[in-house]
């Protein structure tokens, strides 16, 4: 039994071997004249291999298609998701550059003003210690008129003051003639650190560069008001004050801006908060630029950092 099943088994195994191995020939022939136009000569075999060699190269060329050829977006849809990342992407950088050009704009108006002089301390000296002393007082609940020489004797004792806390080192600092030298100016320095760059004229760093810590306080070089006090793209948070004697400083890459555009404020009291803002920083500094009559000078001569 067991060796006629064998036999069989050889048997068909050996009809199949053949059969796949048969050659044929396919001819064809003109209908009409039955000449034989071309013939081929062919087996089972032949045409099994054929055929697996044309499937699997079509499978590899659909794969080769699909995954390193753009059609497949075609086929697939991957770019919707994609689409509106990029499109939120877009207008987060619009909204971004339409800030910064409102920014410039309002810097680069704030600055012509301050060139054309149209920028000008509305309190003459007096009015300044008048100012100072009435914070200083206490508003009686009933308003009592004043002499004329009450007036002149409250005055003189403010002017006595002020020259007393010159004297002392207080860093007040008389408003007055425009034409005061800049060295009998006392300023103070808005932050103490090392200078990293200096004033450069000619390679138009028209200032100088102080290594601070972040979160270190500026301080205002002498009194004056704010005349800037904004965004830009390069310097970051900017603020710019201007003095008497035709004096005007500017304190850039700052991190946080205390005081707003017409903010009086005072000799060494904070108004910026040192930072690393702006496209021209590498690190956290205060930039700070010393003016005198629309010209920039070099701070480092007249103040010790």
């Amino acid at each position: 039994m067991d060796e006629t099943t064998d036999k069989q088994g050889q048997n068909g195994w050996q009809r199949f071997v053949t059969r796949i191995s048969n050659r044929y020939r396919l001819s064809v022939m003109n209908e009409e004249t039955f000449e034989e136009v071309r013939s081929f000569q062919l087996s089972l075999l032949s045409v099994y291999a054929a055929l697996c060699t044309i499937i699997v190269l079509v499978a590899i060329g659909m794969f080769i298609l699909f995954a390193y050829t753009p059609a497949r977006e075609y086929l697939i849809d991957t770019n919707s998701y994609v689409e509106e990342e990029q499109l939120i992407a877009l207008h987060q950088e619009l909204t971004e550059l339409e800030n910064v050009l409102a920014a410039q704009a309002t810097y680069a108006e704030s600055f012509r003003n301050l060139l054309l002089g149209e920028f000008k301390a509305t309190y003459d000296e007096e009015q300044m210690l008048l100012d100072s002393a009435q914070l200083e007082r206490i508003t009686p609940p009933e308003e009592v008129a004043l002499s004329a020489e009450e007036i002149r004797l409250r005055r003189e004792m403010d002017l006595e003051s002020l020259g007393e806390a010159v004297r002392e080192g207080n860093n007040a600092v008389v408003s007055g003639s425009q034409d005061v030298p800049l060295e009998q100016i006392f300023f103070v320095a808005p932050v103490s650190g090392e200078i990293s760059a200096q004033f450069d004229l000619e390679g138009k760093h028209l200032g100088v560069d102080i290594i601070a810590p972040k979160g270190t306080a500026v301080k205002a070089a002498l009194d004056g008001y704010v005349i800037v006090s904004d965004y830009t793209y390069n310097t970051g948070y900017t603020i710019g004050v201007q003095h008497s004697n035709g004096v005007v400083t500017f304190y850039k890459h700052n991190t946080e801006l205390l005081k707003d555009i017409g903010s009086f404020v005072k000799s060494g009291e904070a108004i910026a908060i040192i930072g690393n803002t702006g496209h021209q920083t590498t690190g956290p500094h205060l930039h700070f630029e010393l003016w005198r009559n629309g010209q920039p000078v070099d701070p480092v001569e007249y103040i010790k950092f």
